[in-house]
């Protein structure tokens, strides 16, 4: 059986330069999605797939990121005084043990792959999830992650996030190199960063979640710069794949919105919000009000 997943690592180092200026005051991550910021999503998924420590990857100018998950003792104190059980309880949700949350510094963007790598020391020898802030993961019953685990206990080794995409779009995404399917297991023989469409080995993208076993942490420390001559994780990857053959490809149920683009943010709140009981029915009715008119 597959070692247990406890940890996750988060890469919170990035400037967010495509939410300028925005993000000029505030980390990304902090930015909301209805009534919760990109952040506390992406902890509730690894809290639902069992995650009990948290590992933040930040950087220069990211102390708020590190205050949202502290206690807030003088708010709690008024909600409680002014009966306000529900808003209270949602607050007590950001809250973080202590002991349970760590951050490590990314001195320099040299890309995702150093930034998992800087959590090396935090991971120790075990398994560790990888999530990234911009997907945000909809689902009816299991997280993504939780998904992702179960099929890290049937296969083990590492486990990428993978969906179907198609057309052009394809470019813009680590994509897999399939040798047989399984299911929605897919076991690949090796990962492009960002192929041209044309030469993409298939239509399965690997997008922001994964589970890796610690011996990417070596591949990373001698690891060269890829694409946009940023250290990739993607190619550690498929190193693991090629050399080792211990890399699967778990196409989740449910949808994924790309919150690092502006329009798949702003489809993320337009979701999000018909789910919410008390946005549902004017949201729609405003949905069909601009509807009519265009």
């Amino acid at each position: 059986m597959a070692q247990k997943v406890q940890k996750a690592i988060f890469p919170v180092a990035g400037l967010g330069t495509r939410f300028l200026p925005a993000t000029k005051s505030i980390p990304k991550e902090i930015m909301t999605l209805v009534d919760r910021p990109l952040i506390q999503y992406a902890i509730d998924e690894a809290r639902d797939a069992g995650i009990d420590e948290f590992i933040f990857v930040t950087a220069r100018g990211k102390t708020s990121l590190e205050d949202y998950f502290d206690n807030a003792p003088d708010l709690e104190n008024r909600l409680k005084q002014d009966g306000k059980d529900k808003l209270l309880d949602a607050l007590i949700q950001t809250n973080m043990d202590s002991g349970a949350i760590a951050y490590i510094r990314q001195k320099e963007a040299l890309g995702l792959g150093h930034a998992v790598w800087c959590a090396r020391r935090l991971v120790a020898n075990q398994p560790v999830a990888v999530i990234l802030t911009d997907d945000i993961i909809q689902t009816d019953g299991k997280s993504g992650l939780a998904q992702m685990i179960e099929a890290h206990n049937e296969v083990g080794g590492n486990i990428v996030a993978a969906m179907e995409v198609e057309g052009p779009a394809i470019s813009s995404y680590g994509v897999i190199d399939p040798e047989s399917q399984n299911g929605s297991i897919i076991k690949a023989k090796g990962l492009v960063e960002k192929p041209d469409a044309k030469d993409a080995p298939s239509n399965f993208a690997v997008i922001g979640r994964y589970i890796l076993e610690p011996e990417i942490f070596t591949v990373l420390e001698g690891a060269k710069k890829g694409a946009g001559g940023e250290i990739q994780l993607t190619d550690a990857i498929d190193h693991l794949a090629r050399t080792k053959g211990n890399v699967h490809g778990y196409c989740f149920k449910g949808t994924r919105y790309d919150c690092g683009s502006k329009s798949g943010y702003l489809e993320a709140t337009i979701a999000h919000g018909l789910l919410n009981p008390e946005l549902r029915d004017e949201l729609t009715a405003y949905i069909k009000k601009i509807a009519a008119e265009i």
